[in-house]
């Protein structure tokens, strides 16, 4: 039977989401290591169907500010990927990766927008990566593009992406430790239409 939206998803789907989201969050980690050439561990990822307003919620409220890269996927698989990160989270990784000149989110240089969205790819890559490998489906992810804003503002996008379909969001919760002995708090939404869910679903044996 044929997914019509998010809510329909059952607990066999979830699992294929989490295993997504594990084999994602891993890729991440090694990736982050590598940026920071220091060791960064994570823990298991939580993903949950979100409708928009616990969203906000989840990620502390629509005044809260934060970075968001936002990458749309093309091919087998279309829809957006989001990925959210605290705003002085991404000062201190700019610091250590641009040699500790002292970063501010809202006036950043063309060289540290840049910074971020690069992050932000090689990040997000390891989440589209992980559905492709899983699925065996050819998937284009666009260049990210960097926004700086509060949390209310920057769900306008995935609410315009999903607003015809449903109210709900597919959350992958990430926690990351191990730069500057800090949790690392970094989310990812993920909005596929709905003829790639029940495309990727199928792929993977399960329809």
């Amino acid at each position: 039977m044929a997914i019509e939206n998010l809510e329909q998803l059952n607990e066999m789907h979830l699992d294929v989401l989490r295993e997504i989201g594990n084999i994602g969050s891993g890729n991440a980690a090694t990736s982050l290591s590598q940026m920071l050439n220091k060791k960064v561990n994570m823990l298991v990822p939580k993903v949950r169907i979100l409708n928009v307003n616990d969203v906000i919620n989840a990620l502390g409220g629509p005044e809260n500010p934060q970075v968001a890269i936002l990458m749309k996927l093309n091919g087998d698989i279309n829809g957006i990927m989001m990925f959210l990160i605290e705003q002085d989270f991404v000062a201190s990784l700019l610091e250590a990766l641009l040699g500790g000149k002292k970063v501010e989110c809202t006036n950043l240089s063309e060289l540290e927008n840049s910074a971020i969205s690069e992050i932000g790819n090689i990040m997000m890559s390891a989440y589209s990566n992980a559905i492709a490998t899983l699925s065996s489906l050819n998937i284009r992810p666009s260049v990210p593009a960097v926004t700086i804003d509060m949390v209310g503002a920057l769900l306008t996008v995935p609410v315009i992406e999903i607003g015809l379909v449903s109210d709900e969001i597919i959350f992958i919760e990430n926690d990351f430790l191990g730069f500057q002995q800090e949790t690392i708090s970094a989310n990812m939404l993920l909005v596929p239409d709905i003829d790639s869910l029940n495309k990727l679903m199928k792929s993977l044996g399960i329809g």
